[in-house]
């Protein structure tokens, strides 16, 4: 027979309480003592009684003693109840006010490209919640090669400029081992146009390595450094655009957790570093409806006081990006919620007006 889980074991009462705690921890950022929570909790119960509680719930792990107070803040798995199970019945969607903000900043940005909307986007979420606003570049479903191209620089480096889709322009610099002149390059290019153009960037990626196990023997240097050249670009990291939009930032200082300078720095090195977000919001991507990360859960230290709330949005009925916001563990998830889940559907129903 199987046991009951922690959570199976929570009473009416002690789900309250929890509640209770994690509400008031939220809103005050201060650990919640039992005679703030006998006097709040609206249940006519003694600080004794509360302290028998709370000490089931600090031995279940949902709560923990801070060394500097006799009060209790939550835990991770405190949130992650609080949020599953405790806001289920009361998560009624964002206020109308909220809503038609948003309806009307992306609504001013119908006539400017994707990546401006986007901006738009990230930069209200982060002025309605108060936390930082991420939103990824949409990523475009299908992706044709449409040219490449090779000129050289000194020391033996080549600017590699591929266009995807007649419009996309993506460039990196490149080291080869020899010198190639224009007219080489040309050539080299020319091949790849020939053999590759007007395909999706995926069946290239699979031709690539095809025509290397096939033809590589016999062929050149020159076409053989293109093939490889073609492979970086291609690959992972090979966009130097950014692929997601960030704002908001600094207002994660107004959070006594999050202000020492320490751990701003490591934080806002995240931000730019952008893997560690990015492998985040590409789990978003593939899942459906609201995630939500809640400090260690998102499995990078530099995030664990954090937590990430995020929401995929659409075009044409198919996933092409993710937004969200970070803020602390203590972040409202009741308001922040639903203000993500509709943002997410508003920036889908603007970016599909564009078409």
């Amino acid at each position: 027979m199987a046991r009951d889980t922690a959570e199976d074991q929570l009473n009416e009462r002690a789900r309250h309480l929890l509640k209770v705690l994690v509400e008031s921890y939220i809103r005050e950022g201060q650990p919640v003592g039992s005679r703030t929570l006998s006097r709040d909790s609206g249940l006519n119960l003694s600080a004794a009684t509360v302290r028998n509680v709370m000490a089931d719930l600090e031995e279940y792990g949902f709560v923990t003693s801070p060394h500097t107070s006799a009060g209790r803040v939550p835990t991770d798995k405190g949130y992650r109840f609080f949020v599953d199970t405790l806001l289920r019945r009361r998560q009624e969607g964002a206020a109308d006010d909220v809503i038609d903000e948003l309806r009307r900043r992306l609504d001013d940005e119908h006539d400017r490209d994707p990546k401006a909307i986007v901006a738009v986007a990230s930069q209200v979420l982060s002025s309605i919640t108060h936390l930082a606003g991420v939103v990824t570049i949409p990523r475009q479903p299908h992706q044709a090669l449409s040219q490449i191209e090779f000129l050289p620089l000194s020391d033996n480096r080549v600017l590699a400029v591929m266009v995807v889709n007649g419009r996309d322009v993506q460039n990196r610099i490149v080291q080869l081992d020899r010198y190639y002149s224009a007219e080489e390059l040309r050539r080299a290019a020319n091949f790849l146009n020939h053999q590759f153009a007007g395909k999706e960037l995926s069946r290239v990626r699979e031709d690539l390595v095809a025509e290397l196990q096939q033809t590589g023997e016999r062929l050149n240097q020159l076409m053989l450094d293109a093939i490889r050249v073609a492979q970086q670009m291609l690959g992972e990291g090979a966009r130097e655009t950014p692929e997601y939009v960030i704002a908001g930032e600094t207002n994660l200082m107004e959070f006594a957790e999050l202000s020492n300078v320490d751990k701003l720095r490591r934080l806002f090195e995240a931000f730019t570093a952008r893997r560690d977000i990015l492998n985040l919001l590409d789990l978003s991507l593939r899942a459906e409806g609201v995630q939500i990360f809640i400090g260690q859960e998102s499995g990078y230290q530099i995030l664990d006081d954090c937590s990430l709330v995020t929401a995929p949005y659409a075009l044409d009925n198919e996933t092409v990006g993710v937004l969200g916001v970070i803020g602390p563990t203590r972040m409202a998830y009741e308001r922040v919620i639903p203000i993500v889940d509709v943002t997410a559907r508003l920036l889908g129903s603007a970016l599909n007006s564009r078409r």
